[in-house]
């Protein structure tokens, strides 16, 4: 049974997709998750999953492109959302709920996996584990683009320190810093991509608090031995 006790920022996300504020800032794709999702496109990928799908913005790109789109979440508030405007658009998307680190899909499905702001909320051995899911669910030679949180964002070493460089971090507790964060550097990534070959990484600040700089990855799943 897989430990569930840091895997808890969702239940303050799950309070913020309720509200029109609380999504206001998460609608428009990410630059780079644009640009790596049409350059899979034209490689000939299909099948994507988005691992942490919030409220959609994401996902639904994903299926205007033309993946057969899987999202998944443990947030129910964004689940509804994103299904919401899903149907509105006629876009027809897999969407299930539950825990990064219990998967349910079957070995080999995807041919792109993208993570977004979602895996390093909880401490090491769950990073790991997520890691573990994203590359068993992925097919050899598919491509997994994430985010991790570096240990130049101005949160590291902020607040209470859980477990390994695991902070939790929240003056007022109503945030997700109120839940276990991790970070890493750039070497300690590369030693938690065993399975994958890096080719993209590059620390980029978010800009929506000071020095909130966040590892950007793409990695190819490498054959199992």
């Amino acid at each position: 049974m897989t430990d569930t006790t840091t895997q808890t920022a969702h239940q303050a996300w799950d309070a913020a997709w309720k509200t029109a504020e609380g999504r206001a800032g998460w609608q428009n794709p990410d630059p780079d998750v644009r640009a790596c999702a049409e350059a899979e496109w034209e490689r000939g990928a299909r099948v994507a999953l988005d691992l942490g799908c919030g409220v959609g913005r994401h996902t639904l790109y994903l299926a205007a492109l033309g993946y057969e789109t899987h999202a998944f979440d443990a947030s129910e508030a964004g689940l509804s959302h994103a299904r919401e405007q899903a149907e509105k658009g006629g876009a027809a998307i897999d969407f299930r709920a539950g825990l990064m680190t219990e998967l349910p899909y079957e070995d080999g499905t995807f041919d792109y996996v993208l993570s977004f702001n979602v895996i390093y909320h909880g401490d090491l051995p769950t990073v790991r584990r997520a890691l573990s899911e994203i590359r068993r669910v992925l097919k050899p030679g598919g491509t997994f683009q994430g985010t991790m949180l570096s240990k130049r964002n101005g949160y590291f070493g902020l607040g209470e320190e859980i477990s390994l460089d695991t902070f939790i971090y929240d003056p007022d507790g109503s945030g997700d810093e109120a839940h276990p964060h991790f970070f890493c550097s750039a070497g300690e990534l590369t030693d938690l991509l065993a399975g994958f070959e890096l080719y993209a990484l590059k620390d980029v600040d978010h800009k929506r608090r000071p020095d909130h700089w966040h590892w950007h990855l793409v990695a190819e799943r490498l054959p199992s031995d």
